[in-house]
């Protein structure tokens, strides 16, 4: 890639980057989209559905950057929970990281690459040339037709309570909406109370339970007992929240999450290989000859269509995960984020840097004392890909802001008249934002040593992020479930992943360009790096798996002052009840709303 070509990409993604920005400053303030740019606020009650129009709402304002600036990381916690604080945590960490590497890099390590010359030969310094949330279908359907019944009653008559039977509304005789949907809810009750009714006298009892402790000790000591002497008959873990249980796996049996295991196993590897070609597209569209426009196409067009295709694979992933037996919500949600990071590290990393064919990148790991020295040759090469991807992920984090698809949505909704939908926030998706982090990361400490030219634009990437992902979850995302920062050790073990892998490099390029001592003064980095990899692990990662005595006996004692706990136990006996077995009259309601 030449430099007119990287100059084309980061004017693409700078302009389109500024005109986002300014797009959503505008569009937030309009009075008919706030339940897309702040839904989170008004299913809290915290923001008013209709207000009058301004013509001060037609210009930008940068009022959302100052609040999401400011927010503190308590009032973070209080209000997005702990599994928000850690994700943000992970820009706070990078930042300043790599504010750091950059003024290293570019003032330091930058001028000498650029006028030594030994490590010409690889010419690596040269950039310029280079929803599972329904139970039951007639239940979640009876629940939307009694929302918008009761959106519907609360309204007083208008055009658009009724609707004509035929060819989409247009023709035939006209009807109450507020009767037919009143007749459907009643039907779909009645449906529901018959399957209820067949399923209470007729399914056999599962071999799986909930069992409640009166005491925090008692039930950490029943959970880490081996049950059985086969401990493939009773396997017990920790319970999951009520509202984070995934009910369509409860029971299943050992051997059938084994089994499911191994499947999905066999799935993620053939998903992996079969990625190998797009990547090799995307390689061949970098290396096609410099012309006006083939810079757009080298600079821009490789890593968007790169983009589009990691698009697809949190969603894929997490429905394998849904496939392994975890029984909670936020299971899937952590099992999804760690294949999709392991993905996002072969198929984004060293895919991309080992450009020969299948067999080639394969057989390198069949010969370990290989793998510094050829990355230590191909990942230089690659230097000005990932900085054209780097720069257009920028577009990707804007775009978030715009939520253009919610929008569009919202349009439709507004265009048809089909306001009766109830507004449910959406939350994060973890699984797929945190692998697309730690990738970056990766590039940053991978790229330190070899083209700093690259730090720039990651940390205007996080500064970026920083900014969008902190108003999305104060405007936004509405968290379903808390894991308590449970993936958090994931960063962590990538990171130590990353900093291992950019010293492995190190020393391969410095062993190739035949300098002994700094090859030897290297060396010892891996082994360092490691052990304080050990001991973060024996220090740390029991307080992500469970709690110690002290602290539970402590807690028990103080709850045994408390009194609320009756109230706590009496809730615990229906709290996780099966959702598609709970009777609801919802046309009674309505009903007494009138």
């Amino acid at each position: 890639m030449i430099v007119s070509a990287l100059l084309t990409s980061v004017g693409i993604n700078l302009g389109l980057c500024v005109l986002l920005f300014a797009l959503y400053s505008v569009l937030r303030k309009q009075p008919g989209n706030i339940e897309v740019y702040v839904p989170r606020l008004v299913v809290e009650g915290k923001a008013q559905r209709n207000r009058e129009f301004n013509l001060e709402d037609l210009l930008p304002n940068p009022g959302w950057l100052r609040k999401a600036w400011q927010t503190s990381e308590d009032e973070l916690l209080a209000s997005c929970g702990l599994d928000a604080v850690v994700f943000i945590r992970i820009f706070t960490f990078s930042l300043k990281v790599f504010s750091v590497a950059a003024g290293l890099g570019m003032f330091i390590l930058l001028p000498i690459n650029y006028f030594g010359d030994q490590l010409r030969e690889t010419d690596f310094t040269d950039l310029q040339n280079k929803s599972l949330d329904l139970f039951n279908i007639s239940n979640r359907d009876a629940e939307n037709i009694y929302k918008r019944l009761t959106r519907l009653r609360s309204r007083p008559y208008n055009p658009a309570s009724s609707e004509r039977d035929c060819c989409f509304g247009l023709f035939g005789k006209s009807k109450d909406l507020v009767q037919d949907y009143t007749k459907r809810l009643e039907d779909l009750e009645e449906n529901v109370r018959q399957q209820q009714s067949n399923l209470s006298t007729t399914v056999q009892e599962v071999s799986a339970a909930f069992v409640c402790f009166k005491s925090r000790y008692g039930a950490s000591t029943a959970l880490r007992i081996q049950q059985s002497v086969n401990p493939t008959e009773w396997v017990t873990e920790q319970a999951p929240e009520p509202h984070d249980v995934y009910w369509p796996l409860f029971s299943s049996s050992f051997i059938r999450r084994w089994i499911s295991k191994l499947l999905v196993i066999v799935a993620s590897i053939t998903l992996t290989v079969l990625f190998l070609l797009p990547v090799a597209f995307v390689q061949g569209l970098t290396n096609l000859d410099q012309s006006v426009v083939s810079q757009v196409i080298t600079g821009y067009l490789p890593s968007l269509i790169l983009q589009i295709f990691f698009s697809i694979v949190p969603p894929i992933m997490k429905i394998f995960s849904t496939m392994q037996g975890n029984i909670s919500l936020s299971g899937i949600e952590k099992s999804a984020c760690s294949k999709v990071l392991w993905f996002t590290i072969w198929n984004g990393f060293f895919a991309n840097v080992l450009t020969g064919s299948v067999t080639s990148q394969l057989l390198i790991f069949f010969e370990p004392k290989d793998i510094p020295w050829r990355l230590a040759v191909d990942v230089p090469t690659q230097a000005s890909f990932y900085i054209a991807y780097v720069v257009t992920s920028w577009t990707s984090l804007s775009k978030e802001l715009t939520r253009v698809i919610a929008l569009l949505g919202d349009w439709i909704s507004g265009c048809s008249g089909c306001f009766d939908d109830e507004l449910q926030a959406p939350s994060m998706t973890y699984h797929s934002e945190i692998p697309r982090i730690l990738l970056f990361l990766l590039l940053g400490l991978i790229y330190f040593l070899l083209s700093p030219l690259i730090l720039p634009f990651i940390l205007i990437f996080f500064c970026i992020g920083y900014i969008v992902y902190r108003n999305q979850l104060l405007n936004v995302y509405l968290p379903k479930y808390e894991t308590g920062g449970q993936f958090w050790p994931l960063v962590h073990n990538s990171t130590i992943f990353s900093l291992v892998l950019m010293q492995a490099m190190a020393f391969g390029i410095f062993s190739l360009k035949k300098l002994p001592l700094a090859s030897s003064l290297v060396l010892p980095l891996p082994v360092v790096t490691l052990l304080f990899h050990g001991y973060c692990r024996k220090r740390f990662e029991p307080v992500f798996q469970t709690f110690s005595a002290e602290t539970l006996i402590k807690k028990d004692r103080s709850d045994q002052n408390d009194p609320g706990m009756n109230e706590f136990f009496d809730k615990l006996k229906t709290a996780y009840n099966d959702p598609s077995l709970v009777p609801k009259d919802r046309s009674q309601l309505v009903d007494d709303e009138v």
